[in-house]
């Protein structure tokens, strides 16, 4: 064998390692999947990184070795570099100078209507006394806001009223709380699953978060009521919140126009909701909205139901029974996802694919009040407070 041909050989190898690589790379990304969804230059421009690279790299290795051609090979290899470098920003649309989830004073539920031992209280009772009687040192409680008519019914139904203070039920949201039982300020939070960035602060903090499953519950997609589509697959979330997809036509949609994809901060138990759903597969950072005034009340709940040009182009997320009971939005609608409908039945049979377990969280194995409470969370009392007040059992 010749030197030539052996030299051929080695670029030919390399020239398809570089495509081979630039596929594989598409094909975890999802691009494969949903190559006629991709309807926008943003999503696009991940697939065209790729292209220029492999290309680039192609034409450098394919092109004679000639003083003439010196310029033209370091601006290939430039765009090859370039290509590389830019690949993480175009898979995340991160192209917007300080764009970023719009955060302040959200308007939330009224939380005081659900407080422990107060007058109207709505909180679920039992039909009987507890088998429990929590006194002395009473376990500080603090969660999702979705989540406090569920263990305000606990204490309400366990703790010693005439020991009792609200400041033994807090509620100051998932992010909070989670950064307030690894600081060792709660006994325990009933929360969603922690995401990345909680459980590295978890460790750096030297806290062990103990997490145990007391009821489940449905992460739904939430649109406008006039939005016609009622039915959404799964991958097609996937285009959606990885900014492949930002058309309504590509859904059957013709005059929706272009997708509002609203997000939550990062932390916030609907947030983690999301990036569970979405796997290791980027979500697409915020992109800057048609008018200003869409951020409204900066409560997703609200900005669902948005009007744009004559049409409701929104999309969110929350979990069922914050988005039917504690702050409905009489204007907005949940989708069905490959079918199935978000309801109480689905999530018992697992028809529906977005339920989750949701947990009481400890820093370290629960012990004395703390441990009495969370066996009889899991006792068929806790489990039926859990029924009553909307959610679904794990037992």
């Amino acid at each position: 064998m010749t030197e030539k041909t052996m030299w051929i050989i080695v670029r030919a190898i390399i020239t398809l390692f570089a495509w081979g690589a630039g596929g594989y790379v598409l094909h975890g990304f999802e691009y494969f999947k949903a190559v006629d969804e991709v309807d926008n230059i943003i999503g696009m421009l991940p697939v065209a990184l790729v292209i220029t690279g492999a290309g680039a790299i192609t034409a450098i290795l394919w092109m004679r070795r000639t003083k003439q051609f010196i310029p033209v090979s370091a601006a290939l290899a430039l765009f090859a570099v370039l290509s590389i470098t830019l690949f993480p920003t175009a898979l995340r649309g991160n192209w917007w100078i300080n764009m970023s989830i719009v955060e302040g004073v959200e308007a939330t539920p009224d939380l005081t209507v659900y407080a422990p031992f107060s007058e109207g209280s709505k909180t679920a009772k039992l039909g009987e006394k507890s088998t429990l009687a929590l006194t002395g040192s009473l376990p500080v409680l603090d969660g999702a806001t979705a989540l406090y008519p569920v263990y305000a019914a606990f204490a309400e139904a366990v703790y010693d009223k005439d020991s009792f203070s609200q400041d033994y039920v807090l509620c100051t949201n998932t992010r909070s709380a989670y950064e307030a039982v690894i600081a060792g300020e709660r006994d325990i939070i009933f929360v969603a699953g922690a995401s990345e960035q909680q459980m590295a602060a978890a460790k750096a903090a030297g806290a062990d978060l103990r997490f145990t499953p007391i009821g489940r519950e449905a992460f739904v997609f939430l649109v406008g009521k006039s939005n016609p589509i009622d039915d959404i697959t799964y991958q097609r979330i996937r285009n959606i919140y990885s900014g492949k997809t930002a058309n309504w036509n590509t859904l059957g949609w013709n005059k929706g126009g272009r997708i509002i994809a609203f997000q939550r901060p990062e932390g916030s138990g609907s947030q983690t909701g999301l990036q569970y759903i979405m796997g290791g597969l980027p979500i697409q950072s915020p992109q800057p909205l048609p008018d200003a005034s869409l951020i409204g009340t900066n409560s997703l709940m609200k900005q669902v139901s948005v009007e744009w040009r004559g049409v409701q182009p929104a999309i969110g997320y929350s979990y069922r029974y914050y988005a039917t009971t504690m702050y409905a939005n009489p204007d907005a609608k949940m989708l069905r996802v490959n079918g199935a409908e978000p309801s109480l039945e689905n999530i018992k049979n697992g028809r529906y694919p977005f339920a989750a377990d949701f947990y009481a969280v400890t820093n370290g194995e629960p012990e004395g009040n703390s441990k009495l409470l969370i066996d009889w969370i899991l006792s068929e009392q806790g489990q039926e407070l859990i029924t009553k007040t909307g959610y679904t059992p794990v037992i």
